[in-house]
């Protein structure tokens, strides 16, 4: 299932993270596309909030990966860096893990990725609007329903 939503301002992002914080299970994998400064991180950070993670997070652009505790362990990546190096990195332990996997830019590791993860694709619009597309099978298909019924233009 495929839907498209506008974010109208930060608001609207920290509404779309707290609907998908309320569905979350171990081995729950969330890919994040979109420009920089398009709102991957910051949806990152509403989402962990939303899922009691305290520490203060902020993009492991230069790490790769940051982990989180929270209701369920959080595993943050940032794989810009990794474009085309696919499995020469090691990151199946936290991908397949029993956290939850948020990973940004994840179009470049498309190839290590199960096809069952729920992507969000973020436009950049304006300062304040984004354009969204979020889609979902499977384990995913109630959660993306459920932000289509909830959640407004």
């Amino acid at each position: 299932m495929k839907i498209r939503k506008r974010l109208n301002s930060q608001e609207d992002t920290y509404k779309l993270a707290k609907i998908i914080s309320e569905y979350i299970f171990p081995g729950m994998i969330i890919g994040l596309s979109g420009d920089l400064g398009s709102g991957k991180t910051t949806f990152t950070k509403y989402f962990a909030k939303e899922i009691s993670v305290k520490d203060v997070l902020n993009s492991p652009t230069f790490t790769i990966l940051k982990t989180y505790k929270g209701k369920l362990d959080l595993y943050h990546m940032d794989v810009y860096r990794l474009e085309g190096i696919g499995y020469d990195y090691e990151l199946d332990d936290y991908i397949y893990g029993k956290g939850i996997a948020i990973i940004e830019w994840c179009e470049y590791i498309d190839i290590m990725l199960p096809k069952d993860i729920l992507k969000i694709s973020f436009k950049f619009i304006d300062e304040t609007t984004r354009d969204v597309i979020i889609e979902g099978s499977d384990k995913y298909e109630k959660i993306v329903e459920e932000i289509s019924d909830r959640y407004s233009d």
